[in-house]
């Protein structure tokens, strides 16, 4: 008897446990991210891991008309290339409930910020995203893709 009633509880603990862990906030996959400026889609960025650390990497251009934009502002080895295809998010890290110190690449005004990234606690289909220099920053909302 009490062999079956151990059973039944470590049975609802892991099945708890799994519903838990399948409803938890990951930063990774596909985000529709927004014009600041127009409030229009602009593109779509997939976020994964590789070697420990987390990227980001611009997979589409909602814009028909920028489909073939190139990073004409950037410097180094992004200069001239295409902006389809780009890590713009570089070398993130987990801290707690966020992913940080890294950078965030802005391809449109060439220029790099440090970057932290987050799943808004309120909307799972939300990802935070801060680019800063110093104590200034800007924080975008991305938009998870189905």
């Amino acid at each position: 008897m009490k062999k079956r009633v151990f059973s039944s509880l470590l049975c609802l603990g892991l099945f708890i446990g799994g519903l838990a862990s399948a409803n938890a906030q990951s930063v990774f996959g596909k985000w529709k991210t927004i014009d600041d400026e127009t409030g229009d889609p602009k593109s779509i960025v997939e976020i994964y891991e590789e070697g420990g650390q987390v990227y980001g990497k611009i997979v589409e251009i909602l814009n028909k008309d920028r489909q073939d934009a190139k990073c004409t502002e950037c410097d180094g080895e992004n200069k001239d290339k295409p902006i389809l295809g780009m890590v713009i998010i570089e070398g993130l890290e987990k801290e707690d409930d966020a992913y940080e110190g890294g950078t965030i690449l802005d391809p449109n005004k060439g220029k790099e910020y440090k970057c932290k990234i987050w799943v808004d606690e309120d909307n799972n289909n939300k990802l935070n995203v801060r680019g800063y220099i110093a104590f200034l920053f800007r924080t975008q909302e991305w938009f998870r893709v189905k």
